[in-house]
């Protein structure tokens, strides 16, 4: 139903992902900590606002006008963290972007992984390519040290238990080999905290060098390491179709 003004109203944390706060996951964290507020009460999950007429704050801030949705990919080194700020004042993701104005992380890589790393504005994006149900598929490229078993790597297909539930890999094969030992190449449709290092340790197996390759229908090519650029039309168009979304105009 529309809101009397005439606008559609959209839940609180949808609104709050368009106007480059955070992904809606994020966001429903910020109101789950009292963070938010509308029109001078606390804010609700699940409520509606209306964009036209309600006042919506966080931190006491009001909410900033709709950004402009963009999209960068990035090759995130090893030593890099995922975040706006770090405690320990490691470099971040942000500092290798000229222009980090609204943009947050669709998902992480672990500090000591790096990879193919998106930084977007739009949060209905980053929520259909993080959001298991969605199962979009991210590739990476696991270097360990020692051997890989056949066995190994249909137990990763089948699922290993860890201490937050299950974790299976779409499809596990082979891909080569270094100094130390064999690199394989994992299929995951899920993105919990550092899973791809847990699912190979259950099983015995330690990666030296994790990277990230691909997501969805991006994959990461030849962008030097620390480098970020906008997507081309085809790319956007690509990764928009693997979240089941129209690319925005």
């Amino acid at each position: 139903m529309k809101a009397a003004t005439g606008a559609e109203p959209l839940r609180l944390n949808r609104y709050l992902a368009i106007r480059g706060l955070a992904s809606r996951r994020a966001a429903d964290q910020l109101i789950a900590a009292g963070r938010v507020r509308v029109n001078g009460a606390p804010g609700v999950p699940g409520a509606r606002v209306d964009p036209s007429s309600d006042t919506v704050t966080v931190d006491g801030h009001p909410v900033p006008a709709p950004v402009a949705q963009r999209t960068l990919m990035l090759n995130k080194p090893a030593g890099v963290v995922s975040t706006r700020r770090d405690p320990q004042r490691r470099a971040t993701v942000f500092d290798l972007v000229d222009d980090a104005t609204g943009l947050f992380c669709v998902g992480r890589l672990d500090a000591s992984s790096r990879g193919l790393l998106l930084l977007t504005s739009d949060g209905e994006l980053s929520l259909r390519l993080t959001h298991p149900r969605y199962e979009v598929e991210k590739i990476y490229l696991a270097a360990i040290r020692g051997h890989a078993s056949a066995r190994a790597l249909r137990a990763m297909v089948a699922g290993v238990t860890l201490d937050d539930g299950v974790a299976a890999a779409r499809s596990a094969v082979a891909a080569g080999s270094t100094a130390s030992g064999d690199v394989v190449e994992l299929v995951m449709t899920e993105g919990r905290r550092r899973e791809v290092r847990r699912l190979f340790a259950a099983l015995g197996l330690i990666v030296v060098d994790l990277q990230r390759v691909a997501i969805g229908g991006l994959r990461l090519g030849r962008l030097h390491e620390g480098h970020a650029r906008p997507l081309t039309v085809p790319e956007r168009a690509r990764l928009y179709q693997s979240a089941g979304l129209q690319p925005p105009r």
